[in-house]
């Protein structure tokens, strides 16, 4: 597990633009947090350092967004997503093929669907408005051999609190 305590948007950016350092085609990060915490800012960080040219928008009426840079970006958001059932209107798996990310955004709330291997980043509020404190933590064999490299990507930037 990483924690970062992020004091400006800039911040999160700056971990989103790291851990596209290290994301890998098929590979799926869970954006976990309250509302207006981050997770939307955090894939805008990360679609930028992937070479995404437009606009990233939260998903939540669409459910799901693609973005095209040096891999696809899929951006979901499944916050109104009522019934484990509605996952399946999703097809999922076709979005873990080919070149390729997939970013959800409350995928704790599916996470029985989803597969095992997967980054998840929490964010939280901090004691300032423009405070929070994100929280990575490797599921999957995949992730947690990546992790010491992530870290390391961090704490040079000085973004890594422990």
């Amino acid at each position: 597990m990483i924690e970062i305590n992020a004091t400006s948007l800039r911040y999160t950016h700056q971990t989103a633009e790291s851990v596209a350092e290290i994301v890998k085609s098929g590979d799926l990060i869970l954006l976990v947090g309250d509302l207006g915490a981050g997770k939307t800012a955090f894939t805008q960080g990360f679609g930028v350092s992937l070479g995404v040219k437009e606009a990233i928008t939260s998903p939540t009426f669409t459910l799901a967004r693609t973005y095209q840079g040096s891999l696809q970006i899929h951006h979901l958001d499944v916050y109104r997503i009522d019934q484990i059932e509605e996952v399946r209107d999703l097809a999922l798996p076709e979005l873990f093929e080919g070149n390729s990310v997939t970013l959800i955004e409350w995928g704790d709330q599916i996470i029985s669907a989803l597969p095992k291997d997967h980054l998840e980043i929490s964010f939280e509020y901090g004691e300032a408005d423009s405070e929070r404190l994100i929280t990575i933590t490797a599921n999957g064999s995949s992730w947690s051999s990546r992790m010491l490299a992530l870290k390391e990507i961090l704490e040079a930037k000085g973004l890594s609190k422990c």
